[in-house]
């Protein structure tokens, strides 16, 4: 076994117990974002009716989900989750389609909490960490002291998982506890203290938009609240329960998310500051707040239970942060080490360290984070996105396995989990990537930009992939290239949609503040018809811009894809030379050129068959025996005897020049008659044995044969035309040897 073989023969061990399982399936899933962006995505979009119910309802999708991967888990019990799955169900080249995504998934949810901690330090700790100012990017101000925290926690997380995974657990078990209480305990507080008025919950919705719409864009989004939940399946190898208990974990860590976002939703609307009339004023207000005014639920926590809440609060938020920064580094190492089992990612991040732990998985994981630290929290409106669209990709994949998986296993309960889940997630995936279908911008521009460029650097990937994959294992589809290069085509064509509509309302924008006499004094000087002709101006170089670069970005992934082609086809022919190599292996005989003893047998076969079939054609068989072959081995060694039999052959090929011959034994020769050689048969017999003579007499190499043919009605296989000729060889042997011949 070589050193890598060795390393990854062990494998992972099982330590997870259900506590331990559950606490990594909630604290994967939640993080940062439950008291964050919960408030201004989800109240901000739908009020707390609407939030309630959409993610009421998205949780009810999410049990489906759940039953699908419990489903596969048991069937496929593996590291590497739905890799695993759709690898086992679909094949390598779909598997690693998802293996792409899902892996821009997690890293993307490990940098968002990763980067939270500085907005963290700056709502409780001022500016302690905001020193070293190195840039701004996109409005956002770097700072070197902010960069070194960040750093620190990657780094502080990963040497906790890689030094050892049961401490690693009993921490997530922990830290779950911590803000499961947390949120729970602030959450009872404020419905005791006044909280559970319902005049805090005014308006329930938005007002200006169907309450039915609200609930919809929550479910079409909830995916993103709970995504995550499934990454302990990418350690099924290391669950130390029996693996039928895996569907009420994933049950319960569904309902343990849904029933704290619940929480966090209705403390943060239970009080706000006296100068606003409602929540929803509040709530649109937050981007000039500051401190933990600019947080609703710390804001609620601090008014019913002052400094104790904010710390309480503050200590789940802290909880929350880690425990998803060690779920996805585990999830992302499982799913790395799993990919590089199949060659993927290079064999190294395969290795198991002392204690099995893929640990260089988990280092490639903080490698990958430290450019991220050096740009703040500028994406995290990308990040966001890209878990949403993620996890409508993963959970959809997933859904399609089961039901495939079900279907020839006649497990009906699964076939109708796995349609709904199936079904659900293509609905959301029409929703999440045409906005203009439902008149709903429902993505962040530069997200369309990020699943561009992820999607030309899968290309030239997979090219790599290709190359050395020397078991064929993936490039048997086109669908690798479809997806990416769809991928790359819509998202290019809804990014210079969005972007033109953008300047064009810009552009109005100015239009209606120059007559409304707000625009810039420049704008006046240049006259009305000038100015104009500006703007529209303005739009056309905007809109020639982004025509170029769609161009060139489907030009770059069209090139792209014409390289893997033309890989393809290359190793498609090295492919069938390689099979043709070994054809001519296997049905040629190396020392003489004529056919072997298996092509012999395969045509024995199809005689045999065409014999029984009834089709009848006339063939006769000569058996031929190189005489005295131990005779020359013994005397001048098996160098000579080589020579001898070569010699042999080419003695029954040049009399026999219009039948194939094989060699069935060392010194034993087939010839099987048809065509012209079998109509003069008796005649080219006779040359052969006449030849045979004048070789006894000039000492060269002699060979006995026996002919027979076929006998309709009589013989039932070609063996019994063998025998025949055999019979016959064997007394044209003896009369030889009375004549002299050197005979074994």
């Amino acid at each position: 076994m070589s050193n890598t073989e060795q390393k990854t023969a062990v494998g992972l061990t099982p330590y997870l117990s259900p506590a331990a399982a559950w606490a990594l399936a909630l604290g994967t899933s939640i993080g940062w974002g439950s008291l964050v962006v919960t408030t201004n995505t989800y109240l901000a979009q739908a009020g707390p009716l609407g939030t309630i119910c959409g993610l009421v309802i998205g949780a009810a999708l999410m049990i489906v989900i759940s039953r699908n991967f419990a489903y596969m888990a048991m069937q496929y019990p593996d590291a590497g989750g739905v890799y695993t799955y759709t690898k086992t169900v679909f094949g390598y080249d779909r598997a690693f389609l998802i293996s792409w995504f899902l892996s821009l998934v997690y890293i993307s949810m490990f940098w968002a909490n990763a980067t939270s901690l500085p907005l963290f330090a700056r709502y409780f700790l001022g500016d302690t960490f905001r020193f070293g100012y190195l840039y701004t990017v996109f409005g956002y101000e770097v700072y070197i002291g902010e960069v070194l925290l960040t750093l620190f926690a990657v780094l502080l997380v990963t040497l906790l998982c890689i030094r050892s995974k049961r401490i690693a657990a009993h921490v997530m078990v922990g830290l779950a506890a911590v803000l499961t209480l947390g949120i729970t305990v602030c959450f009872a507080v404020a419905m005791l203290r006044g909280g559970a008025d319902v005049s805090h919950l005014r308006p329930v919705t938005l007002p200006e938009k169907s309450a039915f719409s609200q609930v919809l864009r929550i479910v079409f989004i909830s995916p993103w609240a709970f995504i995550g939940f499934e990454g302990i399946t990418h350690s099924a190898e290391e669950f130390k329960f029996r693996r039928t208990k895996l569907f009420r974990i994933l049950c319960l860590s569904v309902v343990s998310a849904t029933l704290l976002y619940i929480f966090v939703t209705l403390l943060s609307i239970s009080a706000y500051p006296a100068e606003y009339g409602s929540w929803l004023e509040y709530i649109r207000d937050l981007g000039n707040l500051g401190g933990i005014r600019g947080i609703p639920a710390f804001y609620a926590a601090d008014h019913y239970l002052g400094s104790f809440g904010i710390v309480l609060l503050s200590l789940a938020l802290l909880a929350l942060v880690l425990t998803s920064l060690i779920g996805n580094l585990r999830a992302l190492s499982r799913l790395f080490y799993a990919v590089a089992r199949d060659d993927i990612l290079p064999a190294a991040f395969a290795e198991l360290n002392s204690k099995q732990i893929p640990a260089k998985s988990m280092m490639l994981v903080a490698a990958l984070s430290v450019p991220i630290v050096f740009v703040g929290r500028t994406a995290i409106g990308w990040i966001v996105d890209v878990t949403t669209i993620g996890a409508t990709l993963l959970y959809g994949f997933v859904s399609a396995a089961a039901l495939k998986m079900a279907r020839q296993d006649g497990n009906r309960g699964v076939q109708v989990t796995g349609w709904i889940g199936f079904l659900v997630m293509l609905v959301f995936g029409v929703y999440l990537l045409f906005p203009n279908l439902f008149s709903d911008n429902t993505l962040e521009t530069e997200t369309y930009i990020l699943f561009i460029v992820w999607s030309i650097i899968g290309f030239f990937y997979f090219r790599r992939i290709i190359g050395k994959d020397h078991a064929r294992r993936f490039g048997k589809a086109i669908i690798v290239w479809i997806v990416l290069l769809a991928m790359v085509v819509l998202m290019s064509m809804i990014w210079t949609s969005r972007a033109d509509e953008q300047v064009t309302e810009q552009a109005i924008h100015a239009v209606q503040d120059y007559y409304n006499g707000t625009a810039p004094a420049e704008a006046y000087t240049m006259g009305e018809e000038a100015f104009i002709s500006s703007q529209i101006a303005m739009t056309d170089r905007s809109s020639l811009f982004n025509t170029v670069v769609v161009l060139a970005l489907f030009l770059l992934a069209l090139a792209a894809m014409l390289i893997n082609h033309f890989s393809m086809k290359k190793w498609e022919q090295q492919t069938a030379s390689e099979r043709d190599a070994a054809r001519t292996a296997a049905y040629v005989d190396p020392m003489t050129g004529v056919k072997s003893k298996t092509a012999f047998a395969e045509e024995e076969k199809n005689l045999d068959t065409m014999i029984s079939g009834g089709i009848n054609n006339a063939f006769g068989l000569v058996v031929c025996d190189v005489n005295g072959l131990k005779y020359v081995n013994d005397t001048f060694g098996h160098q000579a005897g080589d020579a001898y039999i070569r010699s042999g052959s080419r003695l029954i090929c040049e009399v026999f020049q219009h039948s194939p011959v094989y060699r069935v034994g060392g010194d034993e020769f087939l010839v099987l008659l048809t065509g012209r050689d079998y109509e003069a048969r008796e005649t080219l017999l006779e040359q052969f044995n006449s030849r045979v003579v004048e070789n006894l007499r000039e000492d060269r190499v002699v060979v006995s044969a026996g002919m027979s043919v076929f006998i309709r009605n009589e013989d039932n296989c070609l063996h019994d035309v063998f025998e025949r000729a055999d019979a016959l060889m064997y007394e044209r042997k003896k009369t030889l040897k009375s004549m002299g011949a050197k005979v074994r």
